[in-house]
């Protein structure tokens, strides 16, 4: 069911996206924005800015604030549960943009939607967490799936970037949905996406150099192509420009830029069909490199919505073409010009996207061919190990990182922040007045009754932890403490309700503490609860140990 309804998303959204290019430029629907080279005039600075009027109308009408949570971040941090009604939002504002000619493609509406879809069909169907990000994962696998073409290329964009990891139990639902929407969305609107390679040529073994030196470059300049994106969106911010208009004027600079080249604009389907088909000079593939990197930072940097999924793979071939020439200079009849787009279009989209299996699939997908496939696995390794050792993030991890998420990947990280002290800490705590002498202390906590006990103000306001074992030792001793005082531990040692598992574990691990009392914040510090280590770090393995039989689908 999820596999159908995302390939009838795929196909009516993208339906919609075309009839705005016809509207708006006169593209035919078999040609694809970016490769209309005949498009001039006025209007392609016009049209963009009005789709920033319009995306600055969809935010406001937008009631409710706050950041979309998107599949990834439904998926690390709330067990797949994802807003419908915000998807749909995302849905309109992508198409704002593409629509309109803003240099982003369609794959955030395409996998947001299907994915919104699918959360609420687990919502309704009541499935527990890890069944619920199974099946996020496959609306987004079904979107990908529909959106290229390609069924493995969907189920592992799933696997790798949307679930986290490939498990047994995850890759019938997985498969069956991409396979699913691939026939639904052929079936309505025919082979959307078709990308003629060229002649690959063979391939020896010495060709894994040029192949991995590439994976190296696409890399570096993939990370810079982030950096651009977010330093717009900076200097966006810091500008005197008030936010509603700002994406209008990206609007204008995107439309200026498309002056220029008109390739620059949406997606880049038909600007990677026209690169790649035809000689095109060195010159002209570095300048539309350039300019197609520029005007996607300009998009996405001033408030527009969309994905760089293909934007990324119109880069990586635009430079790995570029990077054909000298090779083909210094190495006459190393690695053909379509043979290096390949790789670089992979390799610069793992940079940007992450997802090496899902760049590799692709294309496998696309050419068919199993030796090319194998360099393009070793860029897109080269590619990914570079970008995580220097950089650390993917686009869309590194933006949860300027919001303050701990998010790298869509593994499950939601039930160690929903394991918070307050729901581990034992609410009847035995507490002690500050007045009583340590004889009166042992009358009212006789050995065996508590381990520890908290003593507390008149108001309830925490004051220290006492061992009842250390005060009932100290009645043998040759001479015994006279104050209560005397016993007290960890008296500025506390614990807070909202604190997970993972930092009480450090808390207690840093103070060398057995037990802490839990208090209602800094400020009042009324006590609320007693927290033991022991108890904590059970819970915490039992917890770890359920999430794993989870994803391996093991049954109890």
């Amino acid at each position: 069911m999820t596999g159908a309804m995302a390939g009838m998303v795929v196909s009516g959204v993208s339906l919609c996206a075309h009839i705005l290019h016809w509207l708006f430029y006169d593209v035919p629907f078999n040609t694809g924005l970016s490769g209309n080279v005949f498009a001039r005039g006025p209007h392609i600075v016009l049209i963009p800015a009005l789709g920033g009027v319009l995306t600055t109308l969809i935010l406001h009408l937008r009631r409710r604030r706050g950041a979309v949570v998107d599949p990834i971040e439904a998926n690390a941090l709330y067990g797949g549960r994802m807003s419908l009604t915000d998807s749909i939002w995302v849905t309109l504002q992508n198409l704002a943009s593409n629509g309109f000619g803003l240099s982003v493609g369609m794959e955030a509406a395409y996998t947001q939607l299907s994915s919104g879809l699918a959360s609420k069909l687990g919502l309704k169907l009541k499935l527990r967490r890890e069944d619920m990000r199974v099946l996020v994962g496959c609306g987004s696998a079904g979107a990908i799936a529909a959106a290229f073409n390609a069924p493995l290329t969907g189920s592992f964009y799933a696997f790798e970037l949307i679930i986290g990891a490939y498990s047994a139990v995850s890759l019938a639902p997985v498969i069956a949905a991409a396979i699913t929407a691939t026939l639904v969305s052929n079936a309505l609107t025919g082979h959307a996406f078709k990308v003629d390679i060229g002649h690959i040529g063979p391939i020896s073994a010495v060709d894994f150099l040029p192949a991995l030196a590439l994976g190296g470059i696409c890399a570096g300049f993939g990370i810079l192509v982030m950096v651009a994106v977010v330093r717009t969106e900076r200097l966006a911010s810091s500008s005197r420009i008030p936010v509603w208009l700002r994406p209008a004027i990206g609007g204008l600079l995107v439309g200026a830029l498309g002056l220029v080249t008109p390739q620059v604009l949406s997606s880049g389907h038909g600007a990677l069909n026209l690169n790649l088909e035809n000689d095109v000079l060195w010159t002209s593939l570095v300048l539309l490199f350039l300019l197609k990197a520029a005007s996607s930072a300009l998009t996405i940097g001033t408030g527009f919505r969309g994905g760089l999924f293909f934007a990324s793979l119109l880069l990586g071939a635009l430079l790995g073409k570029s990077l054909a020439l000298p090779l083909e200079w210094l190495f006459p009849g190393m690695l053909s010009a379509p043979a290096m787009s390949l790789i670089g279009m992979s390799a610069f989209g793992v940079a940007v996207i992450g997802g090496p299996l899902t760049m590799t699939f692709l294309a496998l997908e696309m050419t068919g061919e199993f030796p090319i496939a194998a360099l393009v696995l070793a860029a897109a390794i080269t590619s990914s190990m570079v970008v995580r050792q220097t950089f650390g993030y993917s686009f869309s991890t590194w933006r949860f990182h300027l919001r303050g998420e701990s998010i790298r990947s869509a593994h499950d990280v939601g039930w160690i922040r929903n394991l918070t002290v307050a729901r581990l800490m034992r609410r009847d705590v035995p507490t002690a007045r500050m007045d009583l002498t340590p004889g009166e202390f042992r009358e009212a906590f006789p050995l065996g009754s508590a381990k520890h006990v908290v003593v507390a103000g008149d108001s309830g306001t925490y004051v220290a932890t006492i061992q009842v074992a250390d005060v009932h030792a100290d009645a043998d001793g040759v001479e015994p403490r006279g104050d209560l005082s005397d016993f007290f531990q960890h008296q500025q040692d506390v614990l807070l309700p909202g604190m997970n598992a993972r930092q009480a574990a450090g808390i207690f691990e840093a103070k060398r503490a057995e037990a802490l009392a839990v208090v209602s914040d800094r400020v009042e510090r009324r006590v609320v609860g007693l927290l033991s280590e022991a108890h904590t770090l059970r819970r915490y393995s039992e917890e770890l140990d359920k999430q794993r039989r989870n994803m391996i689908g093991a049954m109890d």
